[in-house]
């Protein structure tokens, strides 16, 4: 009923009514019947009007209890209009504010800003220790113990590097949570030294000559199957990523000019990155050609030939070769050659880091130090796969020589 509404001064083609309570509230009629709950108000020193709905669709006594809610907004410093305009803005994800749906959210965005296979998988590996306890709960009103829970969970079992992994990952999906209004804060930020740190162990390699001469004949002997074995003996040679070897694709190679590009997308440092194909290369990639050459991965996983080889491969070729994981891993052929590398003190070290795919970290440094050192890069991988041919044969090595390589004319 209306029957407390007092007459108010009614617009030109409207008529209005305002309650006799005096608190703002009051029910526009227009011309044509339509009735509207307004309110007016102050914030500050500028006058406002709120629209809250139209009767009767909103009841008078909702009408009022819409009017408090304002008057709270005022009192605590809150302008009215701006925090519907956010509303709006926000409301339609309301709706959709579980820590799952807001964390696959967060992953879809990663994928199409390019983020490499292998990182979103691991990823949403990550992500998946967290779902059994947080999964189904509205992101906005977890509480930093409750995700100390999941990542104690992932402790308990030893893993502690994962744990830390995990909280900076669902980080990153609060932060997403607050920018798309669905979370005040980050509460990953308050458990920073509530983890175990675990003690850095790098990845166990070969880096003396005379091991890797070791290395590669076991490799040469290596009888499993043909397409691991390939694997295995172009991963000295080249040197990538682990991740980066096994997506090649027949499409990055130009067998004219003897490079192989990785694309962008598909490397740690989202810069595309060359690498000179020697001739023990182009022959081993030749004999590749004849087993994968009409797939599209160089390595396609066993039985499946759109999907690459799995990315613990390698790493199995070399437990059953005698390598154990505190001696040889599928990263450490990187880390072979850097050493080696290194210490024949013949190459520029930046060339070594370029071919690397390392980025340079110092901000000024990175200004000034663009080129690519190419020319070097060439002449280097051809000398690198002449050391390791010595190295397999059992040759000795001297280091230390600072003469400058030999080119062997193969164009780029």
């Amino acid at each position: 009923m209306l029957t407390d509404l007092a007459v108010r001064k009614a617009a030109p083609r409207a008529k209005s009514y305002k309650l006799s309570d005096g608190g703002g509230l009051y029910l526009l009629v227009t011309a044509a019947g339509q009735r509207y709950w307004r309110m007016d108000y102050r914030f500050g020193e500028k006058r406002a009007t709120a629209a809250l709905g139209v009767y009767p669709t909103i009841t008078l006594a909702e009408a009022r209890a819409k009017r408090l809610e304002i008057k709270k907004q005022i009192a605590e410093g809150v302008n009215p209009a701006a925090k519907r305009k956010i509303d709006k803005i926000t409301g339609p994800l309301a709706s959709v504010n579980s820590f799952r749906a807001v964390a696959e959210e967060w992953h879809e965005k990663a994928r199409r800003e390019g983020r490499a296979e292998v990182t979103l998988g691991k990823l949403k590996w990550l992500l998946e220790f967290a779902y059994p306890f947080i999964g189904d709960r509205k992101i906005g009103e977890i509480k930093a113990p409750e995700l100390l829970d999941v990542l104690r969970s992932v402790e308990k079992r030893g893993h502690y590097e994962t744990a830390r992994r995990l909280r900076s990952t669902c980080g990153q999906v609060f932060r997403y949570a607050i920018a798309t209004g669905r979370a005040d804060r980050d509460v990953s930020a308050d458990l920073r030294g509530a983890l175990i740190v675990p003690k850095v162990t790098h990845r166990a390699a070969i880096t003396t000559a005379k091991e890797a001469g070791v290395l590669l004949r076991a490799i040469d002997a290596y009888s499993g199957y043909p397409v691991t074995h390939a694997a295995l003996r172009l991963a000295p040679y080249v040197f990538v990523r682990p991740g980066e070897l096994r997506h090649a694709e027949w499409s990055e190679f130009d067998f004219t000019r003897n490079i192989w590009t990785i694309a962008a997308e598909k490397t740690k440092m989202r810069v595309a990155h060359r690498v000179p194909l020697s001739r023990q290369v182009l022959a081993m990639l030749e004999e590749l050609r004849e087993i994968t050459g009409s797939r599209r991965y160089l390595f396609p996983a066993q039985g499946k030939r759109d999907r690459p080889m799995c990315e613990n491969t390698i790493n199995l070729a070399l437990r059953r070769m005698g390598f154990d994981s505190k001696t040889m891993t599928a990263h450490g052929f990187r880390a072979m050659a850097s050493t080696l590398l290194n210490e024949q003190g013949v190459w520029n070290p930046d060339a070594i880091e370029r071919q690397l795919g390392h980025a340079e970290t110092d901000d000024v440094r990175r200004a000034y130090a663009r080129g690519e050192h190419w020319e070097e890069r060439v002449r280097m991988m051809d000398s690198w796969s002449d050391y390791l041919d010595r190295l397999r044969s059992g040759a000795k090595i001297l280091q230390g020589s600072f003469r400058n390589p030999p080119s062997f004319g193969i164009s780029r």
